[in-house]
């Protein structure tokens, strides 16, 4: 593994510092050489630099068999500041997010900058220099109203496992909240007992009156993160084993395209590339293959392949 030239090791440390401050476990050798791409040597030298200049770095015991070194006293705190750079990416960011998410980082953004205000002065003008020299591409996205404090509600009651009674489509709910997942639209994922047994999307903006109840529920080891692998999106229904086959001209795009968690990719012979994966989600999948134009073919399964011609001819108007 090749090491960094030497005028980086005094930032490198110091950056080191900062990790350590980051975890409350602290960090291993492994997390050292992973994040600086150095060779267990250089990490070991870099830890023991750090070890000699500041007594508040401790060996940290943890449950596992590795060795990891962090700071039970936070003295060093002040080391941590933003600067002008960080803020004005979060405003680029921003721009590229979802009504909910950009409130979120609007409000970490006034946090950042009450922070820096502690040790220097904000440079308004440079920040606005670099939001005219970087930017994003715009990004169609639908302009929904999130009420916070019911966001806040929501999270509130998903963590202590609390039921939700909420307004949805002109009707009173009692809900039990799992999770929330970002896509397009922010959707709440819960059961409703009324209904079953079984777990349904709510999209977040159009849920009305949303209150905490006295009533908790048992989540039953739900585990969102597998529950949103099964999907295209947020969208769920009957799961496809999904067939693509891209042109050669798009191969390199797709190598470096996520499709899906469960993806398989594949570059054949002649150049083309072949892409498989499992989910649910026809209409979604169909969209995200609109973008790539002529340049892809559904091989499996047939049925997706054939609402995919029939959706494109009913585009076609004569």
């Amino acid at each position: 593994m090749k090491d960094k030239p030497r005028y980086s090791r005094v930032s490198d440390i110091l950056d080191l510092i900062i990790f350590m401050l980051s975890r409350f476990n602290g960090v291993s050798l492994n997390d050292i050489q992973e994040r600086y791409n150095i060779s267990r040597r250089t990490a070991e030298r870099m830890r023991d630099a750090v070890l000699a200049s500041f007594p508040q770095v401790d060996e940290i015991e943890t449950d596992d068999r590795c060795k990891r070194w962090g700071f039970t006293n936070y003295s060093l705190n002040e080391l941590v500041t933003f600067s002008n750079e960080d803020i004005a990416l979060l405003e680029n960011l921003k721009k590229t997010c979802d009504n909910l998410s950009q409130a979120e980082i609007e409000d970490i953004i006034i946090k950042m900058k009450a922070l820096k205000h502690k040790f220097t002065k904000i440079d308004d003008e440079k920040i606005e220099l670099i939001l005219h020299s970087e930017g994003y591409a715009i990004r169609q996205t639908q302009n929904f109203k999130v009420d916070l404090e019911q966001v806040s509600v929501i999270r509130q009651a998903i963590k202590e496992k609390n039921k939700l009674r909420a307004e949805y489509h002109d009707k009173i709910r009692i809900l039990e909240p799992l999770g929330l997942i970002y896509g397009e639209k922010v959707h709440l994922i819960a059961r409703e007992p009324q209904k079953g047994e079984g777990e349904y999307n709510y999209v977040l903006h159009k849920l009305k009156n949303v209150k905490l109840t006295n009533e908790t529920f048992d989540s039953k080891d739900f585990n969102l993160q597998e529950y949103s692998q099964k999907s295209f999106g947020v969208y769920f229904g009957e799961i496809y084993d999904v067939k693509l086959k891209f042109i050669p001209e798009a191969a390199e795009d797709v190598m470096n395209y996520n499709f899906h968690p469960t993806q398989k990719i594949n570059l054949q012979d002649d150049g083309s590339v072949i892409v498989t994966f499992k989910a649910s989600g026809d209409k979604h999948i169909m969209w995200n293959l609109f973008k790539w134009g002529n340049a892809v073919e559904i091989l499996a399964p047939k049925s997706l392949h054939q609402k995919y011609q029939e959706t494109l001819k009913s585009l076609i108007k004569e």
